[in-house]
């Protein structure tokens, strides 16, 4: 009887690992407040102009035990764009650039996460602009990290060749390539 008892403990407690969930990775929401996507881009070679969006929506999942498992996705409505210049900002949401009227939003969902340092990884994903998908590779930096882990902020950096997305308007004269400059911070879910 004693080792019946014993058997059936240790089944109930195997069966309880077995059904226990996987160490849980943090998800974070992204906080527009102090989140930004900065654009840049040369205008006949005489000055870099710049251009913000600071409305994205969207989470990070930090997973400690498996880096490679962390991901994001994110998305912004291009209405939300600024230049400084309205009548810049009113030029480049129409057909002639991101066409927002009938491409209003922008997302990016990551499919790869590789770890470059303690602190830094290429994550690449899938961009979807002005109704094309890309994949698109960024250089991110882990910036800090809450001591309660409540929050999370990251700087990332990449490129984008507008002629892949279909936006060739004025091209070369304002360039095909546009750097991207992304600063994130994050709220614990």
């Amino acid at each position: 009887m004693k080792h019946l008892t014993s058997l059936i403990a240790a089944s109930v407690l195997a069966l309880g690992l077995a059904s226990a969930p996987a160490f849980a990775a943090d998800t974070y929401a992204l906080d527009a407040r102090h989140t930004s996507v900065t654009f840049q881009y040369t205008h006949f070679g005489l000055s870099r102009p710049t251009g913000k969006f600071m409305n994205a929506v969207g989470k990070v999942t930090l997973d400690d035990a498996a880096p490679a498992n962390s991901s994001v996705e994110v998305s912004f409505a291009l209405d939300g764009l600024s230049t400084g210049v309205k009548e810049l900002d009113a030029h480049l949401l129409s057909p002639d650039f991101f066409d927002a009227a009938k491409y209003p939003t922008a997302t990016f969902k990551s499919t790869k996460v590789e770890l470059t340092g303690a602190d830094t990884a290429k994550v690449t994903g899938d961009l979807t602009l002005h109704g094309v998908t890309k994949p698109v590779t960024f250089d991110v930096k882990l910036n800090k990290r809450s001591d309660d882990k409540k929050k999370a902020g990251f700087s990332a950096t990449g490129f984008i060749l507008r002629s892949e997305f279909g936006i060739t308007k004025y091209i070369p004269g304002g360039s095909d390539q546009i750097d991207l400059y992304i600063e994130a911070e994050s709220v614990l879910q």
